[in-house]
């Protein structure tokens, strides 16, 4: 566990609110509900949980909720208790500064291009590599927890935190922990298919960053959509100026054209950038 250290630990939790209580009561509803029916009905405990957990084989063939359900899927309480209590701390310090919005297509990209990636990888790596094949199966919020630790070493790499309230250190070394932790379980580990789902979580976390540091993916792409659909207009307003003032030279006149394609008046007095008076 880790948290932020600026003098003395203090006994106060961060905000409890937006994506990031959504992620957290949502993983708490399915580990008891699951964890009560277990009690009633076994059979249909571990049915539902084989249906939520994401395994490669089944996830790109047929169950595709698979890429969304496995980080809510974990019956490990001491594991389960842990990992949420991190999203609480990172997820709710990135929640302010990024937006709820930001948080949430954080969370869809990593968990889904983490998952997909990662199943794809199982299913070329074949029975090639031990302890990484399509019938492997991965669950938890610990994927997600990594890549939000990376998110927050990204915009406070200098950041000082308490590591397990012992140690401090700052955010770019414990994200490296964390990598390196995940990097041995994938080479000395049975199951390196988890960590090679959390490993695929933080690649698209790093794509993520770097394609919208500051506001969500959706908004992003639309912005580079609109920048891409106004660039073409005005390189057709320039094209179409350049063919407007050929043909005025050709009847023996000269026209003045700004850099964007706009006709400049010879006769028109040069406008005051400061002058406010066309407002009113």
């Amino acid at each position: 566990m880790a948290m932020r250290s600026n003098g003395p630990i203090l006994l106060a939790l961060p905000a409890f609110r937006g994506v990031t209580r959504r992620l957290i009561l949502l993983s708490l509803l399915v580990f008891f509900a699951l964890a009560i029916l277990s009690l009633a009905l076994h059979n249909l405990s571990g049915t539902l949980l084989g249906l939520m957990v994401l395994e490669p084989e089944l996830a790109l063939h047929r169950l595709l909720w698979q890429f969304v359900t496995y980080p809510f899927a974990d019956l490990n309480l001491i594991s389960a208790a842990l990992a949420l209590l991190a999203v609480w701390f990172f997820g709710s310090t990135l929640e302010d500064e990024r937006g709820s919005r930001w948080l949430g297509s954080f969370f869809l990209a990593t968990t889904i291009g983490g998952g997909v990636l990662a199943s794809l990888l199982a299913y070329a790596a074949g029975e090639h590599i031990a302890g990484l094949s399509v019938q492997s199966h991965e669950s938890g919020m610990w994927p997600f927890v990594l890549a939000l630790v990376l998110a927050f070493a990204y915009f406070h790499a200098e950041q000082p935190l308490r590591f397990n309230f012992v140690l401090t250190l700052k955010a770019k070394y414990l994200a490296a922990i964390y990598l390196l932790f995940y990097l041995g379980a994938a080479l000395i580990g049975g199951n390196r298919f988890s960590a090679l789902v959390a490993l695929c979580n933080a690649l698209c976390a790093y794509a993520y960053l770097r394609l919208a540091p500051h506001r969500s993916l959706k908004t992003s792409a639309s912005e580079g959509w609109f920048g891409l659909r106004n660039a073409w207009i005005r390189a057709r307003r320039r094209r179409a100026a350049k063919k407007f003032t050929v043909y005025m030279r050709k009847q023996g006149k000269d026209v003045s054209i700004d850099e964007s394609g706009r006709f400049l008046d010879p006769d028109d007095k040069p406008r005051d950038p400061n002058d406010r008076r066309w407002m009113n």
